[in-house]
């Protein structure tokens, strides 16, 4: 086993435009695959994320009017978008198999790599500030059985973190990353996907009091290849994550798994960008969240976008948030851009509101206590979804997660719901 213990580790169809999207210019500062890895089509952008590029000078300071930006608490992120140089690291530890590897990443080596150029401000300046990168390497044909967990600590002060993981074609393996402590952290990852891979990858974000989290995480999938991704915020005071996908040959699944509990003052934002660049792909979102507490405030943005060439895909995005007091407050965006009508399917739902009273009288009428009968319902309202994720230990973290944070739940402020 190799013991990880460091600090900060950290066709020629012309430009196709939709009312969510804008054609890109070239720039040498772009990814050289964001094209779409196979597609004969150009670059397609949508306003949602204005501009993929790795020069911070692409991404202006924003000032809350942009449409990525108009949800984000833009004071609390600005240590995160002046580009400051960092001041802490965070602590990693954790171990890896036999044969997975791990050696630093440099700034130029993650674009000449070019997974995915930053699609914001934040995840630019997490790549140019990072004092130092990671590589993860998981060799085509690996089988790795147990999961591999890397554990990040934050120590205060301001840090930053830039990984690259490519997983070879055939391998199947579990990662999880969890991170927790204080920090003001700004992250940017691409995660580079084999053919015929079978991949988890998790991320808890269980950050202590006042922690602040930005980034990107960009996941391009191979040919025939299964991935879920599994992303759970449940601490801090702002999380902002953007998760960006596209598919490197026909076949690829992907499944995008998130929760998230948002107790008074905090923000928590996902944001997510599918790109059905690949015929006969498939992707089925479902992200799940519960508001308490006077401010506490989410924000889902979903955009799957279907190109002219991604004959036969299906694809569903699914968001679902649950106020169990007043004084919350919860915005949901589901987005879909179809510019192919020769698909098996495509669809979006959100759902924002109180307990379902019929749940809760069918709980009550058989002699359940009402305050039981609440805990019940948001119990299996995430449980749907960790029971996916398939690691037992961070499944029973991450109920015991949501069982804390039911506990500070004050039912009584329910009845006075403020959507």
């Amino acid at each position: 086993m190799n013991e990880i213990t460091t600090p900060g580790a950290g066709s020629a169809e012309p430009s196709v435009q939709s009312h969510l999207s804008d054609a890109v210019a070239s720039s040498s500062a772009q990814s050289p695959q964001f094209s779409g890895a196979g597609s004969a089509e150009p670059s397609v952008q949508s306003h949602l994320h204005p501009r993929a590029s790795f020069a911070v000078a692409d991404h202006p300071m924003p000032v809350g009017k942009e449409e990525i930006w108009r949800f984000s608490p833009l004071a609390k992120l600005h240590p995160l978008l002046d580009g400051a140089a960092a001041t802490s690291a965070l602590d990693w530890s954790g171990e890896l198999p036999a044969g997975v590897t791990r050696s630093p990443l440099t700034r130029d080596d993650a674009i000449a790599h070019g997974v995915q150029a930053p699609f914001d401000r934040l995840a630019a300046i997490a790549l140019e500030q990072a004092p130092a990168g990671s590589r993860l390497d998981v060799p085509a044909g690996t089988r790795v059985d147990a999961p591999i967990v890397l554990d990040a600590r934050g120590r205060g002060g301001l840090t930053y973190g830039h990984t690259l993981v490519t997983i070879g074609d055939g391998a199947r393996v579990t990662l999880v990353v969890r991170y927790s402590g204080a920090a003001t952290y700004g992250e940017f990852v691409n995660v580079e996907i084999g053919a015929g891979a079978d991949v988890n990858v998790v991320y808890v974000q269980s950050w202590g009091p006042g922690a602040i989290h930005g980034g990107q995480h960009s996941f391009l999938i191979g040919r025939d290849a299964h991935v879920r991704t599994v992303t759970a915020s449940l601490g801090g005071d702002v999380v902002r994550l953007m998760e960006t996908a596209r598919f490197a040959g026909p076949g690829g699944q992907l499944e995008q798994f998130g929760l998230y509990f948002v107790d008074a003052g905090q923000h928590i934002e996902h944001r997510l960008f599918v790109d059905h660049n690949q015929p006969q792909t498939v992707s089925n979102i479902d992200y799940r969240g519960a508001l308490q507490g006077k401010g506490a405030r989410s924000v889902w943005v979903g955009d799957v976008l279907i190109r002219k060439n991604a004959l036969g895909i299906d694809t569903y995005e699914a968001n679902k948030n649950l106020m169990l007091t007043g004084g919350c407050h919860a915005d949901s965006v589901p987005n879909l851009e179809i510019q192919t009508g020769q698909i098996k399917g495509a669809g979006h739902s959100s759902t924002t509101g109180r307990f379902d009273d019929e749940q809760l009288f069918y709980l009550c009428s058989r002699g359940i206590p009402e305050d039981e009968a609440r805990r019940l319902v948001v119990h299996g309202f995430f449980a749907d979804v960790i029971r996916r994720i398939g690691v037992p230990d961070v499944e029973s973290a991450l109920l015991a997660a949501v069982e804390a944070e039911l506990a500070t739940t004050n039912p009584s402020a329910s009845s006075n719901q403020e959507n």
